[in-house]
């Protein structure tokens, strides 16, 4: 007697393993679990009894970039925001299913544990408005504790570099924030959110509201951050999620369509509704 094996990340049966080896395949089971930083299953959630997403089952890999698509109000924003807990301060919504973090259960970690280790980055930029530059990195860190000085220092300069903005502001962290244009703001937020430390980035189209030039420097800085970082971007631009993912989930009506490496869906995909999103047929 044979299993079949399916592989969440390309949607194939990738192997056949005898009963016989059943114990080498629960070992590589639980190997497999270390390659994959977020993973869902039947995740679903409702705002006042209507669903917004239901049956969403993925798997995110350790340092990558997967970007979600889907046409406005399909449930990408809620399904981001279910990872980082953010559901349990909006009334009326109820999650269900299950997300876990490494493996565990998200319900296993504490609240600020999960807002440590799940960073977030907003469609606007959203920097404090009454503090400067350097004290808008470490807002995160100094909240509830106390740190030395030469500790923060470390992390302004290491967070700002990652986020491409040390060079344009080493000189003025001093300076309002607010002095900053647009895409810097945003790249300051994305400082912000690194010198907690997370594991897991979630954008949520972070350049919508960004001209070219500065879109361009958030994208680069999305290809630095993978090396350490697991990311996901909700984005509605083709030509951004083709450009910075490896790979990419196709949301519908509140459901997961279709997940695989970003160059199958656009190239190949499997879905006929897949097909007719990434060539503009609606959306």
């Amino acid at each position: 007697m044979s299993e079949l094996i399916l592989d969440n990340i390309d949607n194939n049966y990738v192997s056949v393993i005898p009963a016989a080896e059943h114990s080498t395949a629960a070992v590589e089971e639980s190997h497999e679990h270390l390659k994959y930083t977020v993973e869902t299953e039947n995740l679903a959630v409702s705002f006042f009894g209507r669903e917004a997403i239901s049956d969403i089952n993925i798997k995110y890999r350790s340092n990558t970039i997967t970007a979600i698509i889907g046409p406005s109000g399909c449930g990408k924003s809620t399904f981001l925001r279910a990872l980082n807990f953010m559901h349990d301060l909006t009334p009326g919504a109820i999650v269900s299913g299950t997300i876990k973090i490494h493996g565990k259960d998200i319900s296993e970690y504490d609240m600020t544990d999960v807002r440590r280790r799940v960073g977030m980055v907003f469609q606007k930029p959203n920097p404090f408005p009454t503090m400067s530059i350097y004290e808008n990195v470490v807002a995160g860190l100094t909240l509830h504790k106390r740190h030395k000085k030469s500790h923060l220092d470390e992390t302004v300069e290491k967070s700002l570099m990652l986020a491409g903005l040390w060079e344009e502001t080493k000189d003025r962290l001093k300076v309002s924030a607010m002095a900053l244009s647009g895409g810097q703001q945003q790249r300051l937020c994305i400082a912000r959110t690194l010198a907690i430390n997370p594991e897991i980035i979630l954008f949520d189209e972070p350049t919508s509201a960004l001209d070219p030039m500065s879109t361009a420097k958030i994208e680069e800085t999305l290809h630095i951050l993978k090396k350490d970082y697991t990311i996901v971007i909700v984005t509605h631009n083709m030509q951004q999620a083709s450009r910075v993912s490896d790979y990419t989930s196709f949301f519908f009506l509140g459901k997961l369509i279709e997940h695989s490496k970003t160059r199958t869906i656009f190239t190949s995909p499997k879905q006929k509704l897949t097909e007719e999103y990434v060539i503009g047929k609606f959306g």
